[in-house]
């Protein structure tokens, strides 16, 4: 079974989602394979001004998901315009020196959406990851990677593929299993919904295997 996370690097969302995600990793270690895939998110859906963004953090934070702290604003640079694609390519850059983990893009949000560092920059972004990766990821190296256009064009086709599935809403969850299921969650935060449907799909594959031990192949037509 296939498990795949689309997510984007400043969404509070996918903030707010990452329990969630781990609780998952922790469950289903050794019986799911685990991915997260960059979407980004278009420049429209940003806000353009502090005391928006603040809004929309009391809303998600305060009165959704009763966090005991609210998320830092300070990222937001209006001068930007909704282009916010540097801490994403830096995620998915970090991919090449083997950080295919949750690491470096965890270290990124934090650094924005808990202490309002302007991520968009990308030299800001790469030395938050160069930091959080010790010397197995240099900041020149990375640096050029997260410039390259094979990593652009990586994150380009993780956010059409998104958008192929016909959501719009980050966190979202992919799930696969071995009989051709899939089930799709979008902008659900929290993991009783995807451990129900995990659990469903694990058993019916489970059936299956065992109907194949029992009674082999399907007759021939």
């Amino acid at each position: 079974m296939k498990i795949t996370y689309y997510l984007e690097i400043l969404s509070s969302w996918c903030t707010w989602a990452e329990p969630a995600w781990a609780e998952l990793k922790a469950r289903y270690a050794g019986r799911a394979e685990f991915e997260w895939k960059i979407a980004l998110m278009n420049p429209a859906d940003f806000p353009v001004s502090r005391a928006q963004c603040d809004w929309f953090y009391q809303r998600s934070g305060g009165t959704v998901m009763h966090s005991p702290f609210m998320l830092n604003s300070g990222w937001l640079e209006t001068s930007r315009q909704g282009h916010y694609e540097a801490p994403n390519l830096v995620a998915e850059a970090a991919r090449d020196f083997g950080f295919t983990g949750d690491e470096i893009r965890r270290a990124l949000s934090q650094a924005a959406l808990r202490d309002g560092r302007t991520i968009g920059d990308l030299d800001t972004a790469v030395a938050v990851a160069a930091a959080a990766g010790g010397k197995a990821l240099p900041a020149k190296k990375l640096l050029r990677a997260a410039q390259s256009a094979t990593v652009r064009a990586r994150v380009d086709a993780s956010t059409q593929e998104f958008f192929a599935h016909r959501i719009s809403q980050r966190p979202a969850f992919v799930l696969t299993d071995a009989i051709g299921d899939k089930a799709i969650f979008s902008g659900l935060v929290r993991a009783a919904p995807l451990i129900a449907t995990i659990d469903a799909m694990l058993a019916d594959t489970a059936g299956y295997a065992a109907h194949a031990i029992h009674h082999g192949q399907p007759p021939a037509a």
